[in-house]
């Protein structure tokens, strides 16, 4: 999955939906990405896109694009979701 303007969603990245500017990628269905507290083995049943952890709106899964998602900051290291 990719933002709109191109990149690449991956685990770790910091984002931005409308007024919550908090998320953190936390896996990638499409990459086969998981951070340590979303193991691929409670997850994959999603079969595609990201899930993304929001400070006020909890987990939300992305199964396609979306317009409004907002790349902040990558993780320091890519894979890392801390």
């Amino acid at each position: 999955m990719n933002y709109p303007d191109g990149q690449e969603v991956r685990v770790g990245h910091r984002v931005r939906l409308g007024e919550d500017s908090g998320g953190v990628v936390v896996f990638s269905i499409d990459r086969d990405e998981y951070a340590a507290d979303y193991p691929k083995a409670e997850w994959a049943y999603l079969e595609a896109g990201v899930m993304i952890r929001f400070p006020k709106d909890g987990l939300i899964h992305f199964a396609e694009e979306d317009d409004d998602l907002e790349l902040l900051s990558r993780a320091q290291r890519e894979g890392d979701a801390g």
